[in-house]
């Protein structure tokens, strides 16, 4: 197989990086190096910037039809060529291939609510606010933003920024994660294919350096990050010393409540897949579940469901989780797992040494399980990014909330039941800013807004839904009075009346 070389995206062309730093990317089932992305320069970043700024002198002022008719065709294109986009993300990943076909759907979903930015941006208006003087606002592109992407949603992440910054009137500089970027490319090919003028979407690849450098970039107006808290919050605090806009989606620790009147094989079901899926790669997994009263006795069924779940390459579709996505994360998790025995939590599912056969290179990590886990333990506190889940066990509803209102996260969180009533008393108590009930990963429809809180998120404004829109617009307010051509001045007024 050929090894793909991963160009950057400039004024509207690839172009290969003149670095001499380039990383190769790994396929995780089989460490098989299938492409090889630069670490840009510090001129191609200028580049990068500089184009953008040069192309929204033109973008901002295309009408809100025009830019409406590119995301159709964009959403279009990605429908058209979802197969081809999860291959990508399956390889490079490792997450199965329905997976990676969701998470491209996921995307599509807010490309999709991009369509409608013809009603979307639309500014207020108050006729005779005062005598024959109109009041409105309009709401305005910022100029250049940029977005730096985890590498575990290669799709959806980006299109969690791109498409709405865009479709407002703002240019896009683009870093995406090092590991798995050949998805991202084909995506903004596909943007270029759909009519984006050059210089309207960029892209750069690389490590820190490059996350810096956009984070201090006096003409780049606002950013939006989206992966692990410490990367996250030095982020933030750069952008904010530099005037900059910013939004940061960052770590998680998400509780799975399960209520003993809930259904047992659905709820079960939902809660495995949610630790489990994508490998525990996913900020918004149930990594934590709580059972609740004698829903403690459905523990025996939740261990037998771990084991049976099968191991494999993303590329088998009967596969419930791939590998991790690199040797380092396998050694990570590894290694808490191994900390989380030491510290006295209770190993029910082990999944260290998993083998699968044809595959003796992948970063395989099978199912893991730990009960009796307590707040202070290491595989509590810190998100594992792996398929670990921890089960403990409450007496009431009331603890439950108490527990998970504790923990310093609020990115999302979950409740199995059938009472309304426990329902309703979940969502209004809990302290968290995403809430499923009877869903175990609660990432709203796009045309909702991301509402992760507290020390998941820095930034008062998410992506996606009107969050999105107000992110990246500013509002200006016009204040207009508009005399007869033969008016005259009944004299001159020294007071702030409007009258």
């Amino acid at each position: 197989m050929s090894v793909r070389e991963i160009p950057m995206y400039i004024d509207g062309q690839p172009v290969q990086s003149q670095s001499q730093e380039w990383r190769d990317v790994v396929n995780p089932a089989t460490q098989e190096v299938v492409a090889r992305v630069p670490f840009c320069t510090a001129e191609e970043v200028e580049q990068a910037v500089a184009s953008a700024k040069e192309a929204f002198k033109t973008w901002r002022k295309v009408p809100l039809g025009k830019r409406m008719r590119i995301m159709l065709k964009l959403q279009a294109l990605i429908r058209d060529n979802t197969e081809e986009l999860a291959a990508l993300i399956t390889e490079e990943h490792g997450k199965t291939l329905p997976d990676a076909a969701g998470e491209v759907g996921r995307g599509l979903e807010v490309v999709e609510h991009a369509c409608s930015i013809t009603s979307l941006q639309l500014g207020e208006l108050a006729e005779n606010a005062a005598s024959e003087v109109d009041v409105y606002t309009l709401n305005q592109p910022l100029g250049v933003g940029a977005g730096i992407t985890a590498f575990n949603f290669p799709i959806m992440l980006p299109c969690f920024m791109f498409p709405l910054a865009i479709a407002t009137g703002n240019t896009f500089v683009l870093k995406p994660s090092e590991q798995d970027p050949s998805s991202t490319i084909r995506l903004v090919e596909l943007a270029h294919e759909a009519g984006i003028p050059a210089g309207v979407l960029n892209v750069v690849h690389g490590g820190p350096d490059v996350a810096n450098q956009i984070a201090d970039h006096s003409d780049i107006k606002a950013l939006s990050f989206i992966g692990s808290s410490h990367v996250g919050s030095l982020l933030y605090n750069r952008s904010a010393a530099a005037g900059k806009r910013m939004q940061s989606m960052m770590g998680a620790k998400n509780h799975c409540v399960v209520m003993p009147d809930a259904n047992r094989s659905q709820a079960i079901n939902n809660l495995l897949g949610s630790a489990f899926g994508a490998a525990g790669q996913r900020c918004m997994a149930n990594s934590v579940v709580v059972l609740v009263g004698e829903a403690r006795e459905w523990l025996d069924d939740i261990v037998d469901g771990a084991r049976n779940m099968k191991v494999g390459p993303g590329t088998q579709r009967d596969a419930d989780l791939g590998p991790l996505v690199s040797p380092q994360a396998k050694e990570r998790v590894e290694r808490l797992i191994a900390t989380g025995e030491k510290e006295g939590a209770k190993l029910l599912v082990d999944g260290r040494g998993c083998q699968v056969e044809g595959y003796p290179d992948g970063n395989f990590v099978g199912p893991t399980l730990f009960s009796e886990v307590t707040p202070e333990m290491t595989i509590y506190r810190e998100e594992v990014f792996g398929p670990v889940l921890c089960v403990l066990s409450v007496d009431t509803l009331d603890e439950a909330i108490e527990f998970i209102n504790a923990n310093p996260n609020g990115n999302g969180t979950s409740i199995f039941t059938n009472s309304g009533w426990v329902a309703r008393r979940f969502e209004t108590d809990i302290d968290v800013g995403q809430v499923g009930i009877n869903v175990p990963i609660p990432v709203p429809v796009a045309y909702f807004s991301f509402t992760g809180s507290r020390g998941s998120k820095l930034g008062d404004l998410g992506p996606n839904g009107k969050q999105a829109i107000a992110f990246w617009t500013q509002t200006k307010t016009v204040t207009a009075r508009w005399f007869e051509p033969e008016n005259v001045s009944s004299g001159i007024n020294s007071t702030i009346s409007l009258s």
